[in-house]
């Protein structure tokens, strides 16, 4: 297999090492910046390559030759690098959590043969993967929830978090509106709204808010019932309301000092050194995913808990194991031939393919990153 990652940030980092260290695949890591390359250098079967990912040309010249792409650029160039990746003709699984319909190039995919699984995280991703699973296994499911987040060990004031995304992504999940399901009807609530105090037996007490994560499920899923809520420690969400109300997420320009600027851009850059984690630095993902309904006739409600930490063997952040080993586990299993229809492919169609589920949660366990797994009845 010879793959290439666009994008060199703390993830695609890691799904490359990953990909290269484990499998022993040829990995060609894509990027603009030296210094994200940089920390690639020295790496086993890592090639990189400096290249502006901003151009489709460019994108469609890096990718040609590979039998398989991963893409791993901030949200806003998501969509257009898919898209090149798709026309490219190479098969891709993507994790960029970019605002468009994905669906809107399942045309072209399957056209051009090409099989282009999305939203291939933790969540979305791996939650996704476990409703499919329980939708194709059970007798009926009636409700979905998820509730996820990832969050520095040590808090420090004022934001007691980090973040190894883009700073864009995590504020897109501030400002872009959260589709829920409610009686089988899609309705919207603004982001970081119904605020709800979490107690989980790892961590303590955290806070869960609406953010937009059911995505692809909203078109796929016949389930009733359906919720996606982000966790951080108490009092971020009314921190981030502060500064989404008071303009600071706003995309249209500002005229300061003769210069126009959006404020988006100022607060992302900001934020980007308030949020970035320092060399070592540990963190902890956490994700609850609940699922209710029908089994063999009994009514039961079945809880899968996350806790995944920071790797300090190998300096890998636990959000950048979760997102990016969930990654690297479709991409084996798409290697393996267990899924090879193309088109768009929702990370739920990997988890109703039974084969494909169980190869990817062996992926997972595999790198210390585990499910546990509870079950019981209700009235």
């Amino acid at each position: 297999m010879r793959i290439v990652v666009l994008g060199a940030g703390r993830v695609g980092n890691a799904i490359a090492r990953d990909l290269a260290e484990h499998q022993g695949w040829e990995v060609t890591v894509a990027d603009s910046s030296p210094d994200a390359l940089g920390r690639l250098s020295g790496a086993a079967g890592v090639r990189v390559v400096e290249a502006d990912l901003s151009r489709p040309e460019v994108v469609a010249a890096t990718v040609d030759g590979h039998d398989l792409a991963v893409g791993a650029v901030p949200g806003p160039m998501g969509y257009a690098t898919l898209r090149s990746v798709i026309e490219a003709g190479v098969n891709t699984v993507d994790i960029s959590f970019f605002e468009q319909d994905p669906f809107e190039l399942n045309k072209v995919a399957t056209r051009r043969g090409v099989v282009a699984v999305v939203d291939c995280g933790v969540a979305p991703g791996l939650s996704n993967m476990i409703l499919g699973h329980c939708e194709a296994t059970w007798d009926e499911v009636e409700s979905f929830s998820c509730w996820v987040g990832g969050l520095p060990v040590v808090r420090h004031w004022p934001y007691e978090y980090r973040s190894v995304f883009s700073p864009i992504d995590v504020i897109a999940e501030y400002t872009r509106p959260a589709r829920l399901v409610v009686n089988g009807h899609v309705v919207s609530r603004p982001a970081l709204s119904e605020l709800e105090l979490l107690d989980l037996p790892a961590v303590g007490t955290l806070e869960a808010f609406n953010t937009d994560g059911l995505r692809t499920l909203l078109r796929t899923s016949t389930v009733p019932t359906m919720k996606e809520k982000t966790m951080r420690y108490p009092g971020h969400a009314e921190m981030m309301r502060m500064l989404r109300d008071s303009g600071f997420f706003a995309e249209r320009p500002l005229e300061v000092a003769g210069v126009r600027v959006r404020p988006l851009d100022v607060t992302a850059r900001l934020l980007a050194d308030a949020w970035q984690p320092s060399e070592g630095e540990e963190d902890i993902t956490v994700m609850r995913v609940e699922v209710e309904g029908t089994v063999a006739g009994a009514a039961v409600r079945h809880r899968w808990d996350l806790v995944d930490r920071y790797d300090r063997e190998r300096g890998v952040s636990s959000m950048a194991r979760t997102t990016g080993y969930t990654c690297t586990a479709a991409v084996n299993a798409l290697a393996s031939g267990l899924h090879r229809q193309p088109g768009v492919v929702p990370p739920e169609d990997l988890g109703r393919n039974q084969a494909c589920f169980d190869s990817i949660i062996s992926y997972l366990a595999a790198r210390g990153v585990v499910l546990t797994h509870a079950v019981e009845e209700v009235a």
